[in-house]
Order: C-alpha cells, then structure tokens, then sequence
C-alpha cells in the first residue's frame, strides 16, 4: 500500500521533493489568487510568487495537482494550490486543503520525543526495553536514539498500513521481527521503528499521540488542522487521492482506521493530515524556538548517520530528517501508491518548502522522482537568492 520512503533514497532527500512541488502547475487549471504583497497569506487567499510560480511553470508536466508553500525570512512568498483536491466535484486544491503527509509525520514524532528527553522524562541513550518491556537479546541493545536514526536494524515493516493491529501487537511484532542488521551498524530505513517511538511517547506521557502531539507540538505552533481524528475538518477540504490510472482511493479517513486514528502499523511513522498553512507554522515554530530549546534542535539537526545511498553521498539522517550538512538543509519526503509530498527545512536559517500532491507519484504520463531532482535545486536556489536580496 505505500510507497516506502527509501525504496529509492527519495525521503529524505531533498532532491525528491520539491520538484514535485507543484506539479502540474501549467495544468491548465485556475490560477491561484494573487495577493497585494508578501507575508503570510490570508485565511481566503492565496499568494504567488512569480519567480517560484515561472520554475514551477516550466519544469513541470501538465496534468497535476496538490499545493506547494514556500518561505524565506519569516515570511511566506508563495502558497498555492493547483489542479483538483476534488475531481469529480470540482474543488481547487489550495494552501487549505488537507492532505496525509504521509511520511512526514516521523518529523513530529522526533520532535514529541525530544520534547520528552527536554523535560527530562527519557535519554535518547536509553534503551527501549525500558519503556516496551523486556525484548530478545538480538533487540536488548536497540536504543531510542537508533530508532530515530533508523540505525536499530528492525525491518521496514509488520505488514499493511492499514491491518487492524494494536499497539501491543505490533509491539510483539517488533520483539519478534527478524533484524536486518545488528543494532547500531547501518542505516536501515524502518517505519516500525517510529511507531515503537509513538508507542513509547504514549507510555512515557500516558497519554495518547495525537493528544500529546496536539499539546506540546500543534497548540504551541498555532497548527489548528493537522491531526488524525480531532481537528474538526470540513469533510470537502480534504483531498480525494488518485491512483496510476488516475482511479479515485477516497479520502484518507475513508482507509481503515480505528476510531481514534490508524491502527500501529501506521501510527507514528505515517497518517497524519495536514495543510501547507500549518506545515509553514510547523516550521516557523522550529526555526524560532517555540516547539525545541537548542540542545534539542541541534541533536535532531545533527547528521548522525551515513544514509550509504548510491548518488546520495553526504547525506545523513537526522532524528525523523533527513539531512544535507553542506546545504544547511533537512528534509523528508513521504510516498504512497496514490500520493507523495516532501518537506524542506533550513537547519540554521529561515527558509522553508513543503509540496504536495493528491496523486501516484509514476500515473504512466511522468515520474515525479525523476522530475524532483532537477527541479528542487532551482527552487531552493532562488528562495535563498531571493532572501540574499532583501
């Protein structure tokens, strides 16, 4: 059902994901509001940037859809959405729409946990056998830090996104699963890894995830519309998915899902639902201290390990980031088998952007992967040009 993050070394790379930033905006489909001047945009409008829109323009296919935000210095320059959130309705994507980010979502789960180690509750050192009971030998030495780095060696996955499992049952699951490598040798890119980290926010708080995100991360950043199940969303903001042959899947609340979220083999690693509104105050509120202290920030930020993919030298993944130390950038991208988007940060700085789209990222017309690598350079070079300028 998903498009692995790391299939091919798309996630955290920043290369793959912009250029998908908007893809399609020559579609054809209305042009976006134009606002009178920069800064964020209006609840009811959208704002352009010519320069980003011009890149856009060219670089890509005709035929999509999603939203793209782009920021530098505080400010957004450009939030618009292009194509269809709904087809068969007719309803514009735009900077309100609301999509799954997917992958994404390991992002938050890194910040909840370092809001944890911040407050003292747990140690990234610590092992997690201390919060999930006792596990096998070959698992006795996997500690926080290597599930946020995807370093302990656990496979990629239980199964389905969608399976109803409990947290105790994929909490077994992990206990029992066969290691691809030893704990702390390689990188291994592993989204039962980060639902482990939900599981352990929950123990650790007792509380549940999405409660405790929507306390200490979404409240403080102002991110009204992001969650699984208790923002209150108009039910026509949220994005229909498409897959390869352009076949509505529904909306994501229409997957399987428990009452209160998704079942564990997507909790914490995926699933969350979002606006590029919110994921620009997502930023914002990491760029200017609100969500870590320092100390926090820099142990996320900082390139722990080697990701050893082919043509990805230099890249090293963070705690829920990627990262690319000679670029000052961090980075996470997000795939199923009808949607992907990816999510750019500046490490020290104030530049940011978030794409993403509501259909397959191959749909027999292009390949967004391969059109994202080209594209993302130009538009990070022309934000940080356009903030050299200021």
């Amino acid at each position: 059902m998903r498009l692995s993050a790391f299939r091919a070394p798309v996630a955290f790379a920043l290369v793959s994901a912009l250029a998908l930033a908007a893809c399609g905006s020559s579609s054809g489909a209305p042009e976006a509001a134009r606002s009178a001047g920069p800064g964020s945009p209006s609840p009811t409008s959208d704002l352009t940037d010519d320069s980003i829109q011009a890149i856009l323009d060219k670089a890509l296919p005709r035929g999509g859809s999603g939203t793209v935000v782009a920021a530098r210095g505080g400010e957004v320059t450009h939030c618009a959405g292009y194509g269809m959130a709904d087809r068969a309705q007719r309803i514009p994507a735009s900077c309100d729409t609301v999509y799954d980010i997917m992958s994404i979502t390991k992002s938050f789960t890194a910040v909840a946990i370092m809001k944890l180690h911040m407050a003292g509750e747990l140690r990234v050192s610590d092992r997690i056998s201390k919060f999930v009971g006792p596990v096998p030998a070959d698992k006795r030495d996997i500690t926080i830090h290597q599930l946020l780095t995807h370093t302990s060696g656990l496979p990629e996955a239980l199964g389905d996104d969608y399976a109803p499992v409990s947290r105790q049952e994929m909490i077994e699951g992990a206990a029992k699963s066969r290691l691809v490598a030893p704990p702390g040798t390689e990188f291994a890119y592993s989204n039962l890894g980060f639902s482990l980290l939900a599981a352990i926010v929950e123990k650790v708080s007792g509380t549940d995830y999405e409660r405790f995100l929507a306390k200490q991360i979404f409240a403080p950043a102002g991110m009204k519309h992001t969650g699984y199940v208790l923002p209150r969303w108009d039910r026509k903001q949220i994005a229909v998915e498409y897959d390869e042959r352009g076949v509505s899947q529904g909306r994501p609340l229409d997957q399987r899902w428990a009452a209160d979220g998704p079942y564990w083999n997507l909790r914490g690693n995926g699933g969350l639902l979002s606006t590029a509104r919110d994921m620009y105050r997502f930023h914002r509120a990491l760029a200017d201290g609100t969500l870590l202290d320092r100390e926090a920030r820099a142990l996320m930020f900082k390139a722990h390990a080697p990701m050893g993919l082919p043509g990805y030298d230099g890249y090293a993944s963070g705690y829920g980031w990627g990262i690319m130390p000679d670029r000052n950038l961090a980075t996470h991208s997000g795939g199923n088998d009808w949607s992907y988007g990816v999510n750019v940060h500046a490490v020290n700085g104030d530049l940011m952007v978030f794409w993403i789209s509501n259909q397959a990222v191959r749909d027999g017309k292009w390949d967004l992967q391969e059109i994202s690598r080209p594209l993302v350079l130009k538009l990070v070079k022309q934000l940080q040009a356009g903030s050299s300028g200021q």
